[in-house]
Protein backbone atom coordinates (compact mmCIF):
# COMPACT_ATOMS: atom_id res chain seq x y z
CA UNK A 1 0.00 0.00 0.00
CA UNK A 2 1.29 3.50 -1.00
CA UNK A 3 0.53 5.95 1.98
CA UNK A 4 -0.79 9.14 2.05
CA UNK A 5 2.93 10.52 2.95
CA UNK A 6 4.41 9.20 -0.31
CA UNK A 7 2.15 10.64 -2.24
CA UNK A 8 2.45 14.31 -0.34
CA UNK A 9 6.41 14.07 -1.41
CA UNK A 10 5.90 13.19 -4.73
CA UNK A 11 3.32 16.20 -5.03
CA UNK A 12 6.29 18.28 -3.20
CA UNK A 13 8.81 16.64 -5.94
CA UNK A 14 6.20 17.51 -9.12
CA UNK A 15 5.68 21.28 -8.04
CA UNK A 16 9.36 22.06 -7.14
CA UNK A 17 9.81 21.18 -10.63
CA UNK A 18 7.04 23.54 -12.21
CA UNK A 19 8.40 27.04 -13.12
CA UNK A 20 7.33 30.13 -11.24
CA UNK A 21 4.16 32.13 -12.70
CA UNK A 22 4.04 35.94 -12.35
CA UNK A 23 0.64 36.32 -10.88
CA UNK A 24 -1.55 39.09 -12.49
CA UNK A 25 -1.98 42.34 -10.06
CA UNK A 26 -5.32 42.32 -9.04
CA UNK A 27 -7.74 45.70 -8.96
CA UNK A 28 -8.09 45.47 -5.32
CA UNK A 29 -4.71 45.07 -2.84
CA UNK A 30 -5.17 44.58 0.80
CA UNK A 31 -2.66 45.67 3.45
CA UNK A 32 -3.13 44.96 7.28
CA UNK A 33 -2.51 47.28 9.99
CA UNK A 34 -0.98 45.19 12.02
CA UNK A 35 0.60 41.67 12.56
CA UNK A 36 1.66 38.95 15.07
CA UNK A 37 4.85 41.48 16.28
CA UNK A 38 3.34 44.66 15.96
CA UNK A 39 -0.79 45.27 17.51
CA UNK A 40 -1.14 48.88 17.41
CA UNK A 41 -0.48 51.41 14.01
CA UNK A 42 -0.83 54.57 13.09
CA UNK A 43 -2.08 55.45 9.24
CA UNK A 44 -0.93 58.28 7.30
CA UNK A 45 -3.11 58.74 4.83
CA UNK A 46 -7.04 59.84 4.93
CA UNK A 47 -9.84 57.80 2.56
CA UNK A 48 -9.42 59.06 -1.31
CA UNK A 49 -5.81 59.82 -1.03
CA UNK A 50 -3.75 59.03 -3.83
CA UNK A 51 -0.89 56.71 -3.01
CA UNK A 52 2.17 55.27 -5.00
CA UNK A 53 4.32 51.68 -4.88
CA UNK A 54 6.80 51.69 -1.58
CA UNK A 55 4.97 54.97 0.10
CA UNK A 56 4.69 54.84 3.61
CA UNK A 57 1.40 54.76 4.56
CA UNK A 58 1.83 54.10 8.15
CA UNK A 59 3.64 52.83 11.17
CA UNK A 60 2.92 49.73 13.45
CA UNK A 61 4.34 50.05 16.61
CA UNK A 62 5.75 46.63 18.64
CA UNK A 63 7.31 46.78 22.32
CA UNK A 64 10.60 47.48 21.03
CA UNK A 65 10.15 48.72 17.29
CA UNK A 66 8.79 50.47 14.68
CA UNK A 67 7.43 49.19 11.11
CA UNK A 68 6.74 51.33 8.42
CA UNK A 69 3.66 50.52 6.29
CA UNK A 70 4.66 50.46 2.76
CA UNK A 71 2.18 50.39 -0.39
CA UNK A 72 2.41 47.48 -2.76
CA UNK A 73 0.43 49.55 -5.86
CA UNK A 74 -0.42 52.79 -6.92
CA UNK A 75 -3.37 53.88 -6.59
CA UNK A 76 -6.31 55.23 -4.23
CA UNK A 77 -7.01 54.32 -0.43
CA UNK A 78 -10.86 53.59 -0.35
CA UNK A 79 -10.81 52.66 3.76
CA UNK A 80 -10.59 49.02 5.32
CA UNK A 81 -12.14 45.79 5.13
CA UNK A 82 -11.57 42.82 7.98
CA UNK A 83 -10.34 39.82 6.18
CA UNK A 84 -7.94 36.64 7.57
CA UNK A 85 -4.32 37.40 8.50
CA UNK A 86 -1.99 34.77 8.12
CA UNK A 87 -1.86 34.09 11.78
CA UNK A 88 -5.30 32.60 11.49
CA UNK A 89 -6.93 35.80 13.13
CA UNK A 90 -9.53 38.13 11.55
CA UNK A 91 -7.51 41.49 11.18
CA UNK A 92 -8.25 45.22 9.77
CA UNK A 93 -6.75 45.93 6.30
CA UNK A 94 -6.31 48.76 4.55
CA UNK A 95 -8.03 48.86 0.90
CA UNK A 96 -5.95 49.89 -2.06
CA UNK A 97 -7.62 50.36 -5.47
CA UNK A 98 -4.93 49.88 -7.87
CA UNK A 99 -4.46 52.01 -10.68
CA UNK A 100 -2.31 49.65 -12.70
CA UNK A 101 -0.07 52.61 -13.75
CA UNK A 102 2.62 51.05 -11.29
CA UNK A 103 4.01 54.54 -10.11
CA UNK A 104 6.62 54.43 -8.09
CA UNK A 105 7.69 56.42 -4.83
CA UNK A 106 10.01 58.77 -5.03
CA UNK A 107 12.29 56.85 -2.25
CA UNK A 108 12.82 53.94 -4.60
CA UNK A 109 16.24 54.50 -6.56
CA UNK A 110 18.91 52.35 -7.96
CA UNK A 111 21.85 52.41 -5.99
CA UNK A 112 25.42 51.83 -8.02
CA UNK A 113 27.71 49.35 -7.00
CA UNK A 114 30.04 52.00 -5.83
CA UNK A 115 27.83 53.51 -3.61
CA UNK A 116 26.64 50.00 -2.20
CA UNK A 117 30.47 49.08 -2.00
CA UNK A 118 30.48 52.68 0.74
CA UNK A 119 27.82 51.60 2.80
CA UNK A 120 28.57 50.65 6.55
CA UNK A 121 27.10 47.78 8.72
CA UNK A 122 24.79 50.79 10.28
CA UNK A 123 23.41 51.87 6.75
CA UNK A 124 22.46 48.39 5.83
CA UNK A 125 20.96 48.43 9.17
CA UNK A 126 19.27 51.53 8.15
CA UNK A 127 18.02 51.26 4.79
CA UNK A 128 16.48 47.62 6.20
CA UNK A 129 14.75 49.41 9.01
CA UNK A 130 13.06 52.11 6.61
CA UNK A 131 12.23 49.15 4.45
CA UNK A 132 10.88 46.70 7.01
CA UNK A 133 12.37 43.68 5.75
CA UNK A 134 11.42 40.77 7.70
CA UNK A 135 12.27 37.26 7.88
CA UNK A 136 10.14 35.73 4.85
CA UNK A 137 10.31 32.40 6.08
CA UNK A 138 7.39 33.09 8.15
CA UNK A 139 8.91 34.19 11.27
CA UNK A 140 8.53 38.21 10.22
CA UNK A 141 10.90 38.43 12.66
CA UNK A 142 12.68 42.20 11.65
CA UNK A 143 15.93 41.81 9.64
CA UNK A 144 17.43 45.17 11.06
CA UNK A 145 17.03 43.89 14.73
CA UNK A 146 19.44 40.75 13.72
CA UNK A 147 21.79 43.75 11.85
CA UNK A 148 21.93 45.16 15.09
CA UNK A 149 24.24 42.64 17.15
CA UNK A 150 27.07 43.30 18.61
CA UNK A 151 28.62 39.82 18.60
CA UNK A 152 31.34 39.24 15.74
CA UNK A 153 29.69 36.61 13.40
CA UNK A 154 31.92 34.25 12.26
CA UNK A 155 29.63 32.30 10.17
CA UNK A 156 26.12 33.05 8.11
CA UNK A 157 23.35 30.36 7.03
CA UNK A 158 21.12 31.06 4.48
CA UNK A 159 18.20 28.79 5.35
CA UNK A 160 17.11 27.05 1.67
CA UNK A 161 15.84 23.92 3.35
CA UNK A 162 11.74 24.15 3.45
CA UNK A 163 11.80 20.81 4.95
CA UNK A 164 8.14 21.27 5.22
CA UNK A 165 5.43 19.12 3.00
CA UNK A 166 3.96 20.63 0.24
CA UNK A 167 6.01 23.84 -0.25
CA UNK A 168 8.26 24.71 -3.03
CA UNK A 169 8.27 28.28 -3.20
CA UNK A 170 12.04 28.91 -2.10
CA UNK A 171 13.20 25.71 -3.77
CA UNK A 172 11.87 27.54 -7.11
CA UNK A 173 13.51 31.04 -5.92
CA UNK A 174 16.68 29.26 -5.58
CA UNK A 175 16.88 28.15 -9.05
CA UNK A 176 15.50 31.01 -10.70
CA UNK A 177 16.59 33.89 -8.73
CA UNK A 178 20.47 32.83 -8.55
CA UNK A 179 22.05 35.72 -8.93
CA UNK A 180 19.96 38.24 -6.56
CA UNK A 181 20.39 35.65 -3.73
CA UNK A 182 24.56 35.89 -4.36
CA UNK A 183 24.37 39.06 -4.50
CA UNK A 184 22.18 39.75 -1.16
CA UNK A 185 24.53 37.07 0.49
CA UNK A 186 27.22 39.24 -0.23
CA UNK A 187 25.72 41.99 1.39
CA UNK A 188 25.27 40.24 4.44
CA UNK A 189 28.53 39.21 4.36
CA UNK A 190 30.11 42.89 3.86
CA UNK A 191 27.52 44.30 6.78
CA UNK A 192 29.03 41.27 9.38
CA UNK A 193 32.89 41.59 7.80
CA UNK A 194 32.42 37.68 7.77
CA UNK A 195 33.69 35.25 5.18
CA UNK A 196 32.24 32.13 5.66
CA UNK A 197 28.54 31.40 3.84
CA UNK A 198 27.23 28.25 3.31
CA UNK A 199 23.32 27.98 1.34
CA UNK A 200 21.41 25.04 3.38
CA UNK A 201 19.76 22.81 1.49
CA UNK A 202 18.68 18.88 1.86
CA UNK A 203 21.27 16.90 0.27
CA UNK A 204 18.48 15.15 -1.89
CA UNK A 205 18.21 18.64 -3.82
CA UNK A 206 20.17 17.59 -6.22
CA UNK A 207 18.52 20.22 -8.96
CA UNK A 208 20.08 23.10 -6.70
CA UNK A 209 23.32 21.92 -5.69
CA UNK A 210 23.86 21.06 -9.37
CA UNK A 211 23.04 24.64 -10.19
CA UNK A 212 25.28 26.40 -7.30
CA UNK A 213 28.13 24.04 -7.37
CA UNK A 214 28.52 25.84 -11.13
CA UNK A 215 27.01 29.40 -10.30
CA UNK A 216 29.40 29.64 -6.91
CA UNK A 217 32.79 28.75 -9.64
CA UNK A 218 32.08 32.59 -10.73
CA UNK A 219 32.38 33.64 -7.37
CA UNK A 220 35.71 31.76 -6.66
CA UNK A 221 37.57 33.26 -2.97
CA UNK A 222 34.26 34.52 -1.91
CA UNK A 223 33.47 32.26 1.18
CA UNK A 224 29.83 31.47 -0.06
CA UNK A 225 29.53 27.09 -0.61
CA UNK A 226 26.58 25.14 -0.73
CA UNK A 227 25.61 23.16 2.50
CA UNK A 228 23.92 19.68 2.65
CA UNK A 229 22.14 18.98 5.42
CA UNK A 230 19.98 15.64 6.46
CA UNK A 231 16.15 15.12 4.41
CA UNK A 232 14.19 15.15 7.96
CA UNK A 233 11.52 17.84 9.45
CA UNK A 234 12.06 19.72 11.34
CA UNK A 235 15.71 20.08 9.49
CA UNK A 236 14.76 23.66 8.58
CA UNK A 237 14.28 24.48 12.25
CA UNK A 238 16.77 27.16 12.95
CA UNK A 239 18.74 25.33 16.14
CA UNK A 240 18.26 22.01 13.91
CA UNK A 241 20.20 23.44 10.83
CA UNK A 242 22.71 24.70 12.98
CA UNK A 243 23.77 21.45 14.92
CA UNK A 244 23.88 19.60 11.29
CA UNK A 245 25.92 22.22 9.29
CA UNK A 246 28.10 23.16 12.27
CA UNK A 247 27.72 20.73 14.50
CA UNK A 248 27.10 23.52 17.25
CA UNK A 249 23.87 23.19 19.87
CA UNK A 250 22.44 26.26 20.79
CA UNK A 251 20.84 25.49 24.37
CA UNK A 252 17.25 26.94 23.83
CA UNK A 253 16.72 30.67 24.87
CA UNK A 254 20.07 32.01 23.61
CA UNK A 255 20.56 33.41 20.42
CA UNK A 256 23.10 31.92 17.63
CA UNK A 257 24.83 35.21 17.16
CA UNK A 258 26.14 34.66 20.92
CA UNK A 259 28.42 31.76 19.20
CA UNK A 260 29.37 33.53 16.40
CA UNK A 261 26.34 32.72 13.67
CA UNK A 262 23.73 34.37 12.13
CA UNK A 263 21.03 32.56 9.62
CA UNK A 264 18.70 33.89 7.44
CA UNK A 265 15.88 32.78 5.12
CA UNK A 266 16.91 32.54 1.23
CA UNK A 267 13.92 34.38 0.83
CA UNK A 268 14.68 37.07 3.11
CA UNK A 269 18.05 37.74 1.78
CA UNK A 270 16.09 38.36 -2.19
CA UNK A 271 14.73 40.79 0.13
CA UNK A 272 17.44 42.06 1.34
CA UNK A 273 19.32 42.47 -1.34
CA UNK A 274 15.99 44.76 -3.38
CA UNK A 275 16.16 46.41 -0.01
CA UNK A 276 19.36 47.42 -0.63
CA UNK A 277 20.18 47.60 -4.47
CA UNK A 278 16.64 49.29 -5.23
CA UNK A 279 15.75 50.84 -1.98
CA UNK A 280 12.76 48.79 -2.87
CA UNK A 281 10.44 47.13 0.46
CA UNK A 282 9.53 43.53 -0.14
CA UNK A 283 6.23 44.07 -2.67
CA UNK A 284 6.23 40.77 -3.71
CA UNK A 285 6.77 37.36 -2.92
CA UNK A 286 7.13 33.41 -4.03
CA UNK A 287 4.30 31.28 -2.58
CA UNK A 288 3.28 27.48 -3.54
CA UNK A 289 -0.43 27.23 -3.99
CA UNK A 290 -1.16 23.55 -3.43
CA UNK A 291 -3.11 20.75 -2.37
CA UNK A 292 -5.60 17.84 -3.06
CA UNK A 293 -8.22 20.40 -2.82
CA UNK A 294 -7.44 22.37 -5.63
CA UNK A 295 -7.12 21.38 -9.38
CA UNK A 296 -3.88 22.57 -10.69
CA UNK A 297 -1.00 23.07 -8.28
CA UNK A 298 1.45 26.41 -8.89
CA UNK A 299 4.37 27.97 -7.92
CA UNK A 300 3.43 32.12 -8.40
CA UNK A 301 5.47 35.38 -7.79
CA UNK A 302 2.24 37.02 -6.23
CA UNK A 303 1.83 41.22 -5.06
CA UNK A 304 1.86 41.36 -1.26
CA UNK A 305 -2.18 42.56 -0.56
CA UNK A 306 -3.55 39.83 -3.33
CA UNK A 307 -6.76 37.99 -2.29
CA UNK A 308 -5.74 34.00 -2.40
CA UNK A 309 -9.11 33.92 -3.64
CA UNK A 310 -7.68 34.83 -7.06
CA UNK A 311 -4.59 32.30 -6.99
CA UNK A 312 -7.09 29.72 -6.51
CA UNK A 313 -8.74 31.11 -9.29
CA UNK A 314 -5.26 30.50 -11.83
CA UNK A 315 -5.25 27.46 -10.14
CA UNK A 316 -8.33 26.26 -11.63
CA UNK A 317 -10.32 26.24 -8.81
CA UNK A 318 -11.04 23.69 -6.59
CA UNK A 319 -11.43 19.81 -6.83
CA UNK A 320 -13.81 18.04 -5.67
CA UNK A 321 -16.19 20.85 -5.03
CA UNK A 322 -18.59 19.10 -3.17
CA UNK A 323 -16.53 18.73 -0.19
CA UNK A 324 -15.62 20.72 2.57
CA UNK A 325 -12.16 21.86 2.39
CA UNK A 326 -9.25 23.06 4.90
CA UNK A 327 -7.65 26.38 4.28
CA UNK A 328 -3.53 26.17 5.63
CA UNK A 329 -1.47 29.64 4.99
CA UNK A 330 1.88 28.27 5.56
CA UNK A 331 3.22 24.98 5.72
CA UNK A 332 0.64 22.46 7.02
CA UNK A 333 3.18 21.72 10.21
CA UNK A 334 3.61 24.72 11.35
CA UNK A 335 0.93 26.82 9.37
CA UNK A 336 -2.58 28.48 10.50
CA UNK A 337 -5.57 26.99 9.27
CA UNK A 338 -8.35 29.29 8.40
CA UNK A 339 -12.09 28.48 8.16
CA UNK A 340 -12.18 30.12 4.67
CA UNK A 341 -10.72 31.41 1.67
CA UNK A 342 -11.47 34.87 2.77
CA UNK A 343 -7.61 35.63 3.33
CA UNK A 344 -4.78 37.66 1.90
CA UNK A 345 -1.09 37.11 1.00
CA UNK A 346 0.88 38.85 3.46
CA UNK A 347 4.87 38.76 3.28
CA UNK A 348 5.36 36.24 5.46
CA UNK A 349 2.69 33.76 3.65
CA UNK A 350 5.06 31.03 1.76
CA UNK A 351 2.49 28.92 0.92
CA UNK A 352 -1.57 28.39 0.68
CA UNK A 353 -2.14 24.70 1.38
CA UNK A 354 -6.25 23.68 0.49
CA UNK A 355 -7.36 20.23 1.45
CA UNK A 356 -10.24 18.00 1.10
CA UNK A 357 -11.37 17.82 4.60
CA UNK A 358 -11.09 14.27 6.48
CA UNK A 359 -12.91 14.01 9.99
CA UNK A 360 -11.26 11.59 11.86
CA UNK A 361 -12.02 10.95 15.77
CA UNK A 362 -10.20 11.69 18.34
CA UNK A 363 -9.59 8.38 20.51
CA UNK A 364 -8.23 8.43 24.85
CA UNK A 365 -4.47 8.93 25.03
CA UNK A 366 -3.04 5.14 25.32
CA UNK A 367 0.27 6.89 27.07
CA UNK A 368 2.45 5.37 23.86
CA UNK A 369 4.87 8.16 23.76
CA UNK A 370 5.46 8.60 20.57
CA UNK A 371 4.64 12.39 20.65
CA UNK A 372 7.57 12.36 23.75
CA UNK A 373 10.00 10.32 21.28
CA UNK A 374 9.00 12.35 18.33
CA UNK A 375 9.57 15.70 19.89
CA UNK A 376 12.43 17.88 18.58
CA UNK A 377 13.23 19.96 21.72
CA UNK A 378 13.34 16.82 24.55
CA UNK A 379 9.78 17.56 26.53
CA UNK A 380 6.75 16.15 26.71
CA UNK A 381 4.01 17.01 25.05
CA UNK A 382 1.67 14.64 26.87
CA UNK A 383 2.11 15.48 29.90
CA UNK A 384 1.77 19.61 29.07
CA UNK A 385 -1.70 18.00 27.88
CA UNK A 386 -2.36 16.22 30.70
CA UNK A 387 -1.60 19.66 32.77
CA UNK A 388 -4.05 21.56 31.08
CA UNK A 389 -6.39 19.40 31.69
CA UNK A 390 -7.29 19.70 34.94
CA UNK A 391 -9.18 22.57 35.78
CA UNK A 392 -8.54 24.76 37.34
CA UNK A 393 -4.98 25.24 35.61
CA UNK A 394 -1.62 24.87 38.00
CA UNK A 395 0.24 27.18 35.55
CA UNK A 396 3.45 26.34 37.99
CA UNK A 397 2.85 22.63 37.56
CA UNK A 398 2.59 23.62 33.63
CA UNK A 399 5.56 26.15 33.82
CA UNK A 400 7.90 23.53 35.68
CA UNK A 401 6.95 21.28 32.38
CA UNK A 402 8.71 23.34 29.89
CA UNK A 403 6.32 24.24 26.90
CA UNK A 404 7.89 27.35 26.28
CA UNK A 405 10.58 25.54 24.42
CA UNK A 406 8.55 24.21 22.14
CA UNK A 407 9.19 25.12 18.40
CA UNK A 408 5.54 24.55 17.95
CA UNK A 409 6.61 21.86 14.82
CA UNK A 410 3.42 19.72 15.30
CA UNK A 411 5.31 16.84 15.43
CA UNK A 412 3.23 15.37 18.67
CA UNK A 413 0.22 15.40 16.92
CA UNK A 414 1.27 14.25 13.63
CA UNK A 415 3.13 10.97 15.56
CA UNK A 416 -0.25 10.98 18.02
CA UNK A 417 -1.76 7.23 17.09
CA UNK A 418 -5.47 8.45 19.01
CA UNK A 419 -5.14 11.22 16.89
CA UNK A 420 -5.69 13.80 19.51
CA UNK A 421 -4.26 17.74 18.77
CA UNK A 422 -1.73 17.79 21.71
CA UNK A 423 0.18 20.52 19.64
CA UNK A 424 -3.23 22.74 20.63
CA UNK A 425 -2.74 21.85 24.40
CA UNK A 426 1.12 22.73 24.30
CA UNK A 427 0.48 25.95 22.52
CA UNK A 428 -2.38 26.89 25.07
CA UNK A 429 0.69 25.70 27.89
CA UNK A 430 3.00 27.98 26.54
CA UNK A 431 0.54 31.20 27.27
CA UNK A 432 -0.58 29.75 30.78
CA UNK A 433 3.33 29.94 31.16
CA UNK A 434 4.36 33.59 30.11
CA UNK A 435 1.84 35.19 32.42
Amino acid sequence: MISKSTHIQDAKKLLGRLPTIYAPVPEYLFIATDNARCAKADIFVKEGDHVDIGQVIGMRHAAFFDQPIHATCSGTFEGYENHYHRSGKMVKFMKLHNDFKETKCETIRERTQEEIDKLTKDDITEILMQNASVGLGGSSFPTHVKFQTKEKINTILLNGIECEPYITADHRLMLEESQKLIEGIKIIMKAFDCHDARICVKSKYHDIREVYGELLKRYEGSGITICPVKNYYPQGWEIAMIKEALGVKIPSGQLPAKYGIIDFNVSTVVGIYQSVKYNMPVIERNVSVTGDGIKYPSNFTVRVGTPIKGLIDICGGYKNEDREKVFILGGPMMGASLPSDDCIITKTVTSVIVLNRENYHEEPCIRCGSCVYSCPVGISPVLIMNAMKVIPVDRERVKALEPLKCVECGLCTYSCTSKIRVTDYVRRAKTIAKL
